[in-house]
């Protein structure tokens, strides 16, 4: 009995088990969640709805905002307003040009008063970024449509306003070309000016020149040097009356070469610049290379050459320098854009200048050196007289475009497509040159054009006839040209290139130089020479 009540008293000292809710409870209560959580999501969904545009004003404008307008199409399309504008307004002007002509001033006052209605219409337009409406067009357009009319009542018709415009239209294409020509001619008379920082520098050694007798007592030594005529040393010759460009082309040259020393310069100027020239060379050390000037005027035979242009140039430059030219001739010279200097001829008396010379690279004034020309001396001319630098890879650099190619005496012995080459920086065989007798050949050539209908003018044309079928064509990188004219050269040519050629208006010395290759010339002038820095270079 004990036993079993023990048994029995036993769950009375057991722990007792949490009370469970019911099921039912938690039920109802995910009911209510999930129904809160209804509410909820469709008080918000409402709240996005009915929420003012400011709110999200910028979310809004981003995603319905309109295309950008274009007020240019705006003027091409057939049915806007501002076409129809554009098209009155145009037409307005013609009828301004027409009432003019004929004397009715207050017609064109009055449609030009509602051409600048149009105007100032369109600029708000096309500020405003918006299409003009009919409520703004129509005033003007019907204003415009009654003075048109009223311009045809006065027998403006279209006849007569298609042949005024007409006239006015060929009037302006004269206009233009002769702005064209003038252009051109001040271009060339700015090309062939000097500026006053080089007057100035040509002044002050000219009178260094007058005020020191050893300066010409030393010129007249260095006449007699052995290294003038010496076969064995590379001669150059530069023929300007620019003391500065000669003076650069000479350092630039010297600069580059591996053995200065063997370098020899025959510099030809006129009667005015030769003091300078000489005293600048003489007072000036070009790192131990020989230069010779010489004036034009020692060169008697001139005056007796067969070319009649020669000739004449020869006379006037005498009398130039001696104050005897006429006004008429001076006038000629200095404002007749296509004048030749003579010096600019002398490259076809090169044998007759250096008579005991076998080889020899000629350098225009305009060019700048960036390498050794020495190896030129080294190139095989095949017997040619020239080595030079062809400039045909456009076609308009055949000789076609340079002669006159409806003259018998051209075409007959010519080829047109024969390619172009370059003056400003050549080798001359003067030997092939003597055997070939060229400089005869020059003469014949300027002979046959004395009406100049073979060519109009320069030394270029004459050279390509005179040294047709006598010309060695040259490797490229000798010789870049375009500097004086042409700003898009590439900067991988210009490093490249032995010579840089400034040929054009555009020369280095000058304020309308282009300023991209303007520093390769400055490099070599001597900042740091007194008289330059008087002068004021920069």
């Amino acid at each position: 009995m004990r036993g079993s009540e023990m048994r029995r008293r036993a769950p009375e000292y057991r722990r007792q088990s949490r009370r469970r809710l019911p099921g039912w409870i938690w039920w109802l209560v995910g009911i209510f969640l999930v129904v809160g959580l209804m509410l909820f999501v469709l008080h918000h969904n409402q709240k996005e709805q009915f929420r003012p545009p400011v709110i999200n004003k910028g979310s809004e404008t981003e995603e319905v905002s309109p295309e950008i307008f274009n007020f240019t199409e705006e003027l091409l399309s057939s049915t806007s307003f501002a076409r129809q504008l554009a098209d009155q307004m145009t037409l307005a002007k013609a009828y301004v040009i027409l009432a003019k002509e004929h004397g009715n001033l207050q017609l064109a006052w009055e449609l030009g008063s509602q051409i600048r209605n149009s105007q100032r219409l369109l600029s708000q337009g096309a500020v405003s970024g918006r299409a003009i409406t009919q409520e703004e067009a129509h005033p003007i357009i019907t204003r415009l449509a009654r003075l048109i009319y009223k311009a045809q009542d006065s027998h403006y018709d279209i006849s007569t306003t298609m042949v005024t415009l007409k006239i006015h239209a060929l009037a302006l294409e004269e206009r233009a070309k002769a702005a064209v020509v003038q252009t051109a001619e001040f271009g060339q008379l700015a090309a062939e000016s000097l500026p006053k920082n080089i007057h100035c520098l040509t002044v002050k050694l000219t009178e260094e020149w007058l005020q020191n007798p050893k300066l010409r007592s030393r010129s007249e030594e260095h006449r007699n040097s052995t290294r003038l005529v010496d076969n064995n040393l590379y001669h150059f010759c530069v023929f300007s009356d620019n003391v500065l460009a000669t003076s650069v082309v000479v350092n630039s040259t010297v600069s580059n070469a591996n053995h200065p020393q063997q370098l020899v310069f025959h510099v030809v100027t006129d009667r005015i610049n030769f003091g300078a020239m000489s005293t600048w060379f003489l007072i000036n050390d070009f790192k131990g290379c020989t230069v010779e000037v010489h004036c034009i005027d020692e060169f008697s035979w001139l005056k007796a050459a067969s070319s009649s242009l020669v000739r004449r140039l020869s006379e006037m430059e005498t009398k130039g320098s001696s104050g005897g030219l006429k006004t008429q001739e001076r006038e000629i010279k200095f404002h007749n854009p296509k004048f030749v200097s003579l010096l600019n001829h002398l490259r076809f008396y090169i044998p007759q200048i250096l008579p005991n010379l076998e080889k020899v690279v000629f350098l225009d004034d305009d060019v700048v050196v960036q390498k050794d020309l020495t190896q030129l001396f080294s190139i095989e001319l095949h017997g040619n007289v020239i080595g030079a630098v062809e400039t045909c890879l456009e076609s308009f650099h055949r000789y076609h475009k340079y002669l006159n190619f409806s003259q018998p005496i051209i075409s007959s012995k010519i080829d047109p497509h024969t390619c172009g080459w370059a003056f400003g920086m050549n080798i001359f065989d003067l030997i092939a040159w003597r055997k070939a007798n060229a400089t005869s050949l020059y003469h014949y050539w300027q002979e046959q054009n004395a009406d100049q209908l073979l060519w109009r003018t320069g030394t270029l044309p004459v050279g390509l006839l005179t040294f047709y079928g006598l010309m060695e064509p040259l490797d490229r990188r000798w010789h870049v040209l375009g500097l004086g004219y042409d700003v898009d050269i590439d900067d991988r040519l210009i490093e490249s290139a032995a010579v840089v050629h400034y040929n054009g208006n555009m020369k280095p010395w000058l304020k309308l130089a282009i300023h991209r290759y303007k520093s390769i010339w400055e490099r070599h002038v001597n900042f740091s020479h007194p008289h330059v820095r008087e002068c004021m270079f920069h």
